[in-house]
């Protein structure tokens, strides 16, 4: 960086960032702007770091068709129950014959890979456990799209398709799972279908998961598997109830989705904890950074919605499927629609003093669902383009000083342009200010570490950003 010119400090050198950011930005990628058009319920500004949808990403997104959700919600309801505990070799009702749909549905989207898509049944029993009375088979099915540069580096979106009725150990009764969550599966397998012609530089997973209301069971044993295998994931979201713009009072909120993401991460270690506390990282886990992105790519007028990110790890005392990747050290995040309906979710289908309860199909909002699925589809296409998360990003203390010195690895991808520093006051909740840095592993800021926050995110020849990534004090 340049020396600070005479007759300024660093506040002074604050305030100018935003102009130099937005001029700097434009030079390094043409194809990403700093100020992308505001979503139809974004009252509040974009965040610097916003990256505006490309043509193709623009092309891509209409894709996504509301008719083939909805045939696919209604198709996975009509099978009466999909309990966990239910039948698993009945070709017409229960988890098995739902299980067994899914898989022929994938494997059908990926018969337009030309191979790249492969399409799995990740098996095991689950021996008895809680709400497991007896060895059960659970299974989840699997849509891999191999990346073509960096196939290693792994995002998983799922949805889970077992169902539950007021019972949770019920497993006959009806339990048509519309909105919990076929329509969670529907935004999976709608996904596949659209990237299965597609290239990407990394590896996407399109999950559909048992065992959630049992225990989140399948997706613990999805999560441990890549764990024991190594395999890098750098994102994972759970779509759980993603159905329905309609609360229970009747308003509607057809224009957002909510995101839950964790601040104190789930596997933290003590020593981590204390480094933590000693920065003032409460805030910018990799969870949180993994939300951020999401704003940055999804909050905007090509998929008509605005990302509520929520400060919890789920709802008050209350989980979800990335739960388990996050007790693994994974970034993990879950969506939900904006107000639950109790009435129409975990529900015996009833008519009750003249009120139906149950969680049917005709409840749910078929294009509402479409657009979840357009928020998912710009976050994980972008991500799977784009470079990783940096690695190795640190603060410099070796030395007392009001400036702040960052170093980091630089990755790996062959179309890797270089880094960008991003800054934010402790306060705000958004990064403020953006510096491309150039194709370096180290600079220095003219600004106190005591004072902001600072990140370091990595930029491609096409002007794809990656998530940020929080630095950890290096000696």
């Amino acid at each position: 960086m340049s020396p600070q010119p005479r007759g300024t400090n660093r506040r002074t050198v604050l305030a100018a960032g935003a102009a130099a950011t937005a001029a700097a930005g434009a030079a390094a990628a043409p194809a990403a702007a700093a100020e992308p058009a505001a979503g139809p319920a974004q009252a509040d500004r974009p965040p610097a770091t916003a990256q505006r949808p490309g043509r193709e990403l623009r092309a891509l997104l209409a894709e996504v068709d509301p008719d083939r959700i909805e045939a696919d919600v209604r198709r996975l309801a009509a099978f009466g129950t999909r309990h966990t505990l239910s039948t698993q070799d009945d070709p017409d009702r229960g988890i098995g014959a739902a299980r067994d749909w899914i898989h022929r549905r994938l494997r059908a989207h990926a018969a337009a890979s030309g191979g790249r898509m492969t399409v799995d049944m990740q098996s095991y029993v689950q021996e008895p456990a809680n709400r497991i009375p007896v060895p059960t088979r659970i299974t989840n099915v699997l849509a891999t799209l191999r990346g073509d540069t960096d196939p290693d580096r792994v995002y998983v979106v799922s949805g889970h398709y077992d169902s539950r009725a007021s019972d949770v150990m019920d497993a006959t009764s009806d339990a048509p799972g519309a909105d919990d969550d076929a329509s969670g599966v529907a935004v999976a397998m709608e996904l596949a279908r659209v990237l299965a012609t597609r290239r990407t530089a990394a590896t996407i997973v399109l999950a559909a998961v048992a065992g959630e209301e049992q225990g989140l069971y399948g997706a613990a044993h999805m999560a441990e598997q890549f764990r024991v295998r190594g395999t890098r994931v750098q994102g994972m979201f759970t779509n759980d109830i993603v159905g329905s713009s309609t609360a229970d009072d009747g308003t509607r909120d057809p224009r957002t989705v909510r995101l839950f993401a964790e601040g104190v991460p789930t596997a933290e270690t003590p020593g981590e904890a204390n480094t933590r506390r000693s920065v003032g990282g409460e805030n910018d886990s990799p969870a949180r950074q993994l939300a951020r992105f999401v704003r940055d790519v999804a909050d905007n007028d090509a998929t008509g919605m605005d990302v509520r990110v929520v400060y919890r790890r789920d709802r008050y005392l209350r989980g979800g499927d990335h739960i388990p990747f996050l007790e693994r050290r994974f970034p993990a995040a879950r969506f939900t629609e904006p107000a639950e309906d109790y009435a129409h979710q975990h529900q015996d289908v009833r008519v009750e003093d003249g009120k139906q309860y149950g969680d049917l199909p005709e409840f749910c909002d078929f294009g509402y669902i479409a657009r979840v699925a357009r928020v998912n589809l710009a976050t994980v296409w972008t991500l799977a383009q784009a470079p990783g998360t940096p690695t190795g990003v640190g603060i410099v203390t070796s030395a007392l000083t009001n400036d702040t010195e960052l170093v980091w690895d630089r990755g790996t991808e062959p179309d890797l342009a270089g880094y960008e520093v991003v800054r934010r006051e402790t306060t705000a909740a958004e990064w403020t200010h953006v510096e491309p840095v150039g194709d370096v592993t180290r600079h220095t800021v003219r600004a106190s570490k005591d004072n902001l926050f600072f990140g370091v995110r990595a930029v491609n020849r096409a002007g794809h950003r990656s998530p940020v990534a929080f630095p950890l004090p290096r000696s």
